[in-house]
Order: structure tokens, then sequence, then C-alpha cells
């Protein structure tokens, strides 16, 4: 048996990695008052095509659906910010507090052709600052990313663009005038192209095919359809990045593959020359949590895939540094025939310091524990047979020196703390 297409198992020396990052990302949003929400892996489908939109390829093409026992049309989710609405309006979030901070971390489903970074379940941190439309806000979701990305070591190794997309009305106008130029060259575009002309227009923008893109460069900018309003919004998130020295550059052909964007939508690319090079997304919608049946609730959020990132992360040999190993391994003379508490008492004594071990179960005998001990890096050993049971003492082999001694029991915990600050610090 193999795994479905697109899916992966995660190993446990993988999982070393999962918690680290999360780890460090609670950190940081645990910091700037962010709290963790869980939302459910399945939805009612009609979520999803009412706030990422009937036309977009994951409604049309991507999503995971299907029809429970009680037919009821059921969704994987294949993104995070429809069912932090959903959850804002169902436990009323709103009248609790103004705003609302939450993360998420989690899978996500998309029916995807499978590539390096991209799985058909996929994993994201998502951030949702809910209730201002100031632009403060936008502009703190994109530090927080910033932050993150920073702390994953990816400091001056990618770049952030930003687009104003205006409102609803705006981006119709603009879609009115950029159909009607690209009919002009429907017979010059790629084949997704031509197919979303009269459907969706805007993701004509996100084409990777050259061609198309040649014929884009010359088409309207949606800019010049766009209000003060919008103009001011956007200009005053570009004036506190500028304050905050974070870097960016505005593209003016960036628009995000989900209809419930307004005003500011970003991106943050690494520097390698792929299509799968977006590692976080993220804009802001106004309109979302009103358009799912709540108040008008504005509100700004982004996602960063943790696929790409670990890859990215790997590559950088970041994450290969942390250790998955035991500091300390409890070998067993196979002779034993005395009281065993002295085991327990050790091990216990371990967990209240907080120090990794692992207790060798293998019956094997003593050379080849040593030897396990050294194949999986495990520094220390302690050794335990019938004469360290009958006198109270542990032998204890430091396994890259070679050095052995002979410590007893009443002395194990200043031992211990000897051992922690020698190496866990």
């Amino acid at each position: 048996m193999q795994p479905l297409r697109g899916t992966k198992d995660i190993l446990p020396n993988e999982s070393k990695i999962w918690q680290h990052i999360r780890t460090e990302a609670t950190d940081i949003l645990e910091q700037n008052n962010y709290q963790e929400i869980q939302t459910p892996i399945i939805e009612n489908t009609e979520l999803f095509k009412r706030s990422i939109g009937n036309f977009t390829d994951i409604v049309n093409k991507e999503m995971y659906s299907f029809f429970d026992q009680s037919n009821r049309n059921i969704t994987l989710r294949p993104e995070g910010t429809a069912g932090i609405a959903r959850a804002v309006i169902s436990n009323k979030l709103y009248l609790d507090k103004n705003i609302n901070r939450l993360w998420y971390m989690g899978p996500m489903f998309r029916y995807e052709r499978p590539q390096k970074g991209r799985q058909r379940q996929f994993h994201q941190i998502g951030i949702e600052c809910i209730g201002s439309n100031s632009p403060i806000c936008d502009t703190e979701v994109i530090k927080i990313a910033n932050e993150l990305l920073t702390k994953f070591g990816f400091k001056n190794n990618y770049t952030l663009e930003l687009n104003c997309i205006g409102n609803l009305q705006e981006r119709e106008n603009y879609k009115l005038s950029l159909t009607e130029y690209l009919k002009k060259y429907q017979q010059d575009l790629d084949k997704d192209s031509q197919d979303r002309i009269y459907t969706n227009p805007l993701r004509i923008l996100d084409s990777k095919n050259n061609k198309t893109q040649e014929i884009i460069q010359y088409g309207p900018i949606l800019i010049d359809y766009l209000n003060q309003e919008s103009i001011n919004h956007f200009n005053e998130v570009c004036k506190n990045l500028n304050y905050l020295n974070i870097d960016f550059k505005i593209n003016n052909y960036l628009v995000r593959g989900l209809d419930y964007y307004n005003y500011t939508a970003f991106e943050i690319k690494t520097n390698e020359k792929n299509n799968q090079n977006t590692v976080c997304g993220g804009g802001r919608y106004d309109n979302l949590i009103q358009q799912l049946g709540g108040p008008y609730v504005p509100s700004v959020g982004c996602g960063i895939g943790l696929e790409r990132l670990i890859i990215l992360k790997q590559q950088n040999s970041v994450l290969n540094n942390i250790s998955t190993n035991p500091i300390i391994y409890i070998a067993i003379r196979h002779s034993i025939n005395q009281d065993i508490s002295l085991i327990w008492q050790i091990t216990n004594t371990l967990k209240e310091y907080k120090v990794k071990f692992e207790l060798d179960l293998s019956n094997s005998n003593l050379s080849k524990q040593i030897k396990k001990a050294n194949k999986i890096q495990t520094k220390i050993c302690f050794i335990l047979g019938d004469n360290e049971i009958n006198n109270d003492y542990i032998t204890v082999k430091w396994l890259t020196t070679n050095t052995q001694q002979q410590i007893y029991l009443h002395e194990l915990s200043n031992y211990i703390k000897y051992i922690k600050k020698l190496i866990v610090t």
C-alpha cells in the first residue's frame, strides 16, 4: 500500500522540524497577541463557493468535495481564511472584542498536479487580524509575516511584492477593459488564459506563459481604475513599511486567486527562479464576513506554506542541525537479575530535569547496545548491571572520548545539572 498521490507521511525524524517551526511561530505570534484558533477540516461546500468565488480554479478544479451520508455537500478546506470568517460569524467573536487577532496551523487540500513543494494535502500557518480597516492593520500582518520568515532563516533571501487591487466595483470596471483588450489577442494566449477571458480575466495576469505575459504588459493597468480612497489606503501601507525598513516592490500585475480580497494584496517570494517560489500570500478582505451573513467586519490575513518553507530551510541547512537524538542512552547489561527499580529512579530524575534519553529494550549484549548509542549519535551512555544496582551507582561512558566514571545515585541530580550545562546549553 502506498499513500495517495500528492500526500506524504511525516516521519518521526521530520516531526522534529514541524515542532520546531510551530514553537518558533508561537513565540512570535503570542508576542504580538495573536491567539490560536482551530477550525474543522471539513466545511459546507457553499462556504467556499460564496467566499473564494465560483469562477476560481480552486472552486472549479481543485476542491475535494463529496456528499456525506446525510446528503450534505462537504468540502475538505482548500484554504484557511473562509473557515476563520465562518467561525467569527457562528461564534459571534465580534461581540467579545472589536479586534480579534487569530492564527492557525494545519492541513489544507487541493487537487493540483503534485510537484516539489506542492502537495494535495499541504499545510499552512495563517494569521488573521479581524475587525480593523486601518492601513496599520495591513502593515502589522505583513510585518509579522516578515518576522516569521526572518526567524525561519530567510532574511534577505526573499522579496515582498505589493499591489492595490481596489474594491469590487473598481475591479469590475477594470475587468471589462481587460477583457476587451485581451479579446483582440485571444488566439495568441495560452489555453488556460483563453478559457478565463470571460470568466476570470484577472487570473490571466498570473499566467506563467511568456507570450501571454508579453501581451499583458501592453494592456490596461488596474491602478488606473482605482479611486482616491483605495490609493490613499495603499499609500499609507507603503509609508508604514518604509518606516519599518521592510523592503518591498510594487507589482501592478499581482492579483490573488481568491475573490474576497480588496485594497491590499501581497506575496512573499523566494529569490529562486522557479514557478513555485511563493511562500506567503495574503491581503485585505473587508467584505468577506458580511458576504457570508455576518456584520461588516474589515479584516486582513495571510498564509505561509509550510512544505515550501521546510524545503527551503533544508536547502539552507537551517533545519539540518536540529537534533532528534537523545542526550543519554541507558544500556542494561544482559546478565542483570536484581531489583531494577534503580532504572525507574534514573529515568524519573532525567524527566525531572527535562533531559532527553532512550532506554534500551533490545536485550542485546552491552557491546551492541553501545554500538547502537554511537549510531544514533548519543553523547553519553548510562550503563547498569548487577554491580551498579547492588552498589547504587551508574557507570557513565562518554562516547565521544571513551572515558568512564562512576556516579552514585545520591549524586545523580547534581551530575545531570552538570550535563545540561555542558551539553544542552
